[in-house]
């Protein structure tokens, strides 16, 4: 496992960065006419969360990135689901996914859930959802 930041990157920013792979990897054998469609959406969903989990690993406001990362792990449930239903995804393939996104959105949720309190271990903003 690569990792991207080094030994003192979030846990969930190299499991992130492994899960992100494997969806390019998936997305390059689409079907042609698939791969621009949803092979396209699914892998620039899937390094736009990348992105905002780095962004969130140089940040001290990490709230709004990490509600925003949660909320693309969500879209990106929605079109790994469509990907199974247009058989573009095995069952295991979706079951590995769903798995890592679970795992992934529990760590992101946790993460946010923490940077979201204030230094007095109050709440400083609603939950999102």
């Amino acid at each position: 496992m690569t990792k991207p930041l080094g030994p003192d990157a979030p846990v969930v920013l190299v499991k992130w960065y492994d899960f992100a792979k494997w969806v390019l990897e998936r997305v390059e054998n689409f079907p042609k006419s698939q791969r621009f469609v949803l092979g396209q959406r699914l892998a620039n969903q899937a390094m736009d969360i990348l992105e905002l989990l780095v962004a969130a690993t140089y940040t001290r406001k990490k709230a709004d990135i990490l509600a925003d990362a949660n909320q693309k792990m969500e879209v990106l449930r929605w079109t790994i689901r469509m990907c199974k239903d247009r058989k573009l995804l095995t069952p295991a393939q979706f079951e590995f996914s769903a798995r890592a996104l679970n795992e992934c959105g529990k760590m992101v949720g946790g993460w946010w859930k923490q940077s979201a309190k204030g230094k007095d271990g109050q709440d400083t903003q609603a939950p999102v959802g």
